[in-house]
């Protein structure tokens, strides 16, 4: 007696009616549409492709993104010529990317659409660009208040199904980084495994490790978005990606990847807009000094020049005086290196190998500038342009490669700059370094040495002297002395320290200073003449905000030299 198989024969009907419909679509995308066809069944589906459209969207209009290759995304539609299709067409292409459509059946459709379950819902990635969502960002920032909680949720994530793992890893390092303030981020291959480190307010800390085996997809993750070539290994890159948040604002992120002995070290700087967002009057600056600032940037004309170590806010400062001074009836032109902060409404450019900070300075004069911020000036050709930029009728701002503002002028001198010129190019010279700020929560009364106490009180009567009073910041000088220490607590990730703010001191080119800048004076002199400017130096600046317990005693000496006569 023969057997019926009704699952079987179900099966079969399926299967023909399944090759039918491949068939027909095959037949219509060549004949009457002039389309490839395409059986995702058999072709492999990118995770990649599949985040640019969204779920919802692909669904309605019955679309399956696929493969991303360059600016071209590969796409699967059920019609060509749906009406709703076009809108959706143009979205892609407000993307930067490049649709190439196929034909394909409802049932194809349907196995691209099942991915959409197994794609991490908080990030979508591109080349040159990571989108992270709303709902993710806030996901993080609930999870990670400090360096503890951003290992813990790695963690976390490591056990998450495969296929999104390592999206999620790099989408908490990038979002904890950011929503702890974190300005850098370090990736750092040793012999065992890979540290990941963040800097907080200018210090290195330790945040996890991980494997070999997951940093080698990491790498290749970040080169990715970077721009990066993925075979290179041997040789230093430079790359930028943008992480695109839902509220429209981007932060850029610059890469930087050289060889080591046990694989490709990774930085990643963190540009954040509302980092630099900062107000002139917020930076930290004293009163006196920062009248005497807002008076010269007000100024049409003149040179006024920030010096100061690598990473100790110069770029911050001038973008302060820009903001400070900009309105739309004058032009801004900046030459930067790099651009790392796009400021509204003024024109910045940027140094590359054959468009040095000398031929930018030279093109910018070309282009009727009120203002021209140089990033630095590292040679004569450049200090002699600036100097006559100032004399010209336009307001310059530069940095330079000095100790203090004593040495200005010294340096612009050296760099064969005429000093009958300077005399009347140069208004300010501004020096300045960053000291943590105390965690307000946590920090608590420090003992003051004996050795401590004569040198601040030394200073003090130094501060009392030309026109300063000490009691001007709520000191006074016949009482004990406080200083505060740093404790540590969940609210500034146990380091004690919460935020950084600059100390600074400034000389103003005034008749005292003209007289002497002919005769070439030495940094010495010039510190003596500016002396009686009633302004204060970094040294004492610094003291004052350790005594108001704004920072440490420790922090104000890793910057300056409080001895120093």
């Amino acid at each position: 007696m023969i057997q019926f198989d009704e699952d079987k024969q179900n099966k079969r009907l399926e299967d023909l009616k399944y090759q039918e419909e491949e068939d027909l679509v095959r037949i219509l995308s060549a004949a009457k549409y002039n389309i490839p066809y395409i059986d995702l069944s058999t072709t492999t589906i990118e995770n990649e492709a599949l985040r640019i459209v969204p779920e919802k969207t692909a669904r309605a209009v019955e679309i399956a993104p696929f493969k991303v290759l360059g600016k071209n995304l590969h796409i699967a539609v059920r019609s060509p010529v749906r009406d709703d299709l076009s809108q959706v067409i143009e979205d892609i292409k407000s993307q930067n990317y490049n649709p190439i459509l196929y034909m394909a059946s409802l049932a194809s459709l349907e196995k691209a659409w099942s991915r959409y379950g197994e794609i991490s819902f908080a990030s979508v990635s591109r080349t040159g660009g990571l989108d992270i969502s709303a709902e993710a960002l806030l996901d993080i920032a609930n999870k990670v208040h400090n360096i503890d909680d951003v290992a813990k949720t790695v963690e976390d994530a490591s056990t998450d199904n495969k296929t999104h793992k390592l999206s999620h890893m790099l989408e908490i390092i990038l979002g904890g980084a950011i929503a702890i303030k974190a300005s850098d981020i370090h990736i750092e291959p040793g012999e065992q495994n890979v540290q990941v480190r963040f800097r907080l307010d200018g210090v290195l800390q330790n945040i996890l490790t991980f494997p070999h085996e997951t940093y080698k997809l990491v790498n290749s993750r970040i080169k990715l978005i970077s721009g990066l070539k993925l075979v290179i290994k041997s040789v230093a890159q430079d790359g930028r990606f943008s992480i695109f948040q839902s509220d429209g604002t981007e932060i850029s992120m610059r890469v930087s990847i050289i060889p080591g002995a046990y694989g490709e070290s990774i930085v990643m700087r963190i540009l954040d807009p509302k980092s630099i967002q900062v107000k002139l009057d917020e930076l930290g600056i004293p009163k006196k000094l920062l009248s005497l600032m807002e008076n010269e940037i007000a100024k049409p004309n003149g040179l006024i020049l920030i010096t100061g170590p690598t990473g100790s806010g110069k770029t911050t400062t001038l973008y302060a005086f820009l903001r400070k001074i900009y309105s739309p009836e004058i032009k801004v032109i900046t030459i930067e290196d790099p651009i790392e902060y796009h400021l509204a409404g003024i024109t910045q450019t940027q140094v590359e190998k054959n468009y040095t900070f000398l031929e930018g300075l030279r093109s910018a004069l070309r282009q009727d500038p009120d203002v021209i911020m140089v990033g630095e000036i590292r040679d004569s050709e450049t200090a002699k342009i600036a100097v006559e930029s100032a004399l010209t009728g336009h307001l310059v701002f530069s940095t330079l490669h000095t100790n203090n503002a004593g040495g200005v002028i010294p340096r612009l001198i050296d760099l064969e700059v005429n000093p009958k010129i300077l005399v009347s190019a140069l208004r300010l010279s501004i020096a300045q370094r960053l000291v943590r700020k105390l965690c307000q929560n946590c920090k608590a009364e420090d003992v003051l040495s004996p050795e401590d106490e004569v040198l601040i009180r030394k200073i003090l009567t130094g501060i009392n002297t030309e026109g300063k009073k000490v009691e001007e910041f709520s000191i006074d000088p016949n009482q004990p002395l406080k200083i505060w220490k740093a404790v540590g607590c969940d609210k500034c990730n146990k380091t004690g320290y919460k935020g950084r703010m600059g100390i600074y001191e400034a000389i103003q080119t005034d008749e005292s200073i003209e007289k002497i800048i002919p005769e070439n004076p030495s940094e010495r002199e010039i510190k003596r003449v500016a002396h009686a400017q009633g302004t204060l130096d970094m040294k004492e600046d610094g003291i004052i905000k350790v005594l108001t317990g704004i920072t440490s005693l420790s922090e104000v000496k890793s910057v300056v030299e409080l001895d120093e006569e």
